[in-house]
């Protein structure tokens, strides 16, 4: 029986995405521990972090096969874990608020409602104006802001260098900024 640890994490995503459950059992294994206590530090709860670190890997297992993390799988997962945590703080502010102003107010409720689907649409617009990005502007973006590598690993990764890097996200930010800020203008103003 071949033995999954000395593998690198690269290769056990790669036999993953092939239905191999001990190569998702060995990175489920080498990364539980320090993913779960990251969620129990931020929580606080150790029942919600289970929850939270263990909704990660299922969601990797199920999206196997169209996964693709070309970055540290590592950092990958942390970010997952951290976004899951934010959202659950911020459901754990909102009940504790509604609870606090005794049950009913109805605008909080409502206020909650709104924000989700303002930032929502914030969102969406976001993803459409990276999608509009030439092709090798939203790869850099993507791999920096998404897979959180940094500009020298998308350097050595495109084989262009880091001052290009630079260059490019540069004039992102700008696209974004731009496009972000007509958007906020006539969402906020009408």
């Amino acid at each position: 029986m071949m033995s999954y640890k000395p593998l690198a994490d690269s290769e056990l995503l790669r036999l993953m995405s092939k239905g191999k459950e001990q190569a998702f059992n060995e990175l489920f294994n080498r990364y539980w521990d320090k993913l779960l206590q990251t969620a129990i530090h931020k929580l606080d709860d150790v029942m919600e972090a289970e929850n939270i670190v263990q909704d990660v890997f299922v969601s990797l297992w199920k999206r196997r096969k169209e996964l693709n993390v070309t970055g540290n799988f590592q950092h990958y997962v942390l970010v997952a874990v951290k976004y899951r945590i934010i959202k659950a703080l911020n459901h754990q502010r909102v009940r504790r608020i509604y609870f606090e102003e005794g049950h009913g107010s109805v605008d909080l409720l409502d206020d909650a409602t709104q924000q989700y689907l303002d930032f929502t649409e914030l969102r969406q617009r976001l993803e459409q104006l990276v999608g509009n990005l030439p092709e090798k502007a939203r790869l850099i973006y993507r791999m920096n802001k998404e897979e959180g590598m940094s500009y020298r690993e998308i350097a050595s990764e495109l084989d262009i260098t880091e001052k290009a890097v630079d260059a490019h996200l540069v004039r992102v930010k700008k696209v974004l900024r731009s496009g972000l800020q007509r958007f906020l203008s006539v969402y906020l103003f009408t």
